[in-house]
């Protein structure tokens, strides 16, 4: 299972077993997911996507042809808003980061 919550962790460096932020980074995981729902990016772009644990996997959102931006872009977006880098100029790399990734994301929805 991949699972989204478990991965976003890995990502972060904070350990599976360890729970002390799952609240918070699911919050903002559900922020990052309701941003690609009004991209119109998601298997099913009518109804928003949430997870509120480590049950939900990454298919339940998207095909696997697309899952790996999606990973790429929740995860930055979380990193911003969980724990953002204080050097300013790896702060303004991940935001065009996320800026190309909501463009491709995008243009690959309208197609």
């Amino acid at each position: 299972m991949d699972s989204i919550l478990t991965s976003i962790k890995k990502l972060l460096g904070i350990h599976e077993e360890y729970t002390e932020f799952d609240k918070d980074l699911v919050i903002h995981i559900n922020s990052a997911f309701f941003v690609l729902y009004q991209l119109g990016v998601g298997d099913d772009p009518t109804t928003p996507f949430s997870i509120t644990d480590a049950s939900s996997t990454w298919y339940d959102f998207i095909s696997p042809s697309k899952v790996d931006l999606v990973k790429s872009y929740i995860y930055l977006k979380v990193r911003l808003m969980f724990d953002p880098p204080q050097n300013s100029s790896l702060l303004q790399a991940m935001k065009e980061q996320i800026a190309e990734f909501e463009w491709r994301a995008t243009v690959s929805t309208d197609k």
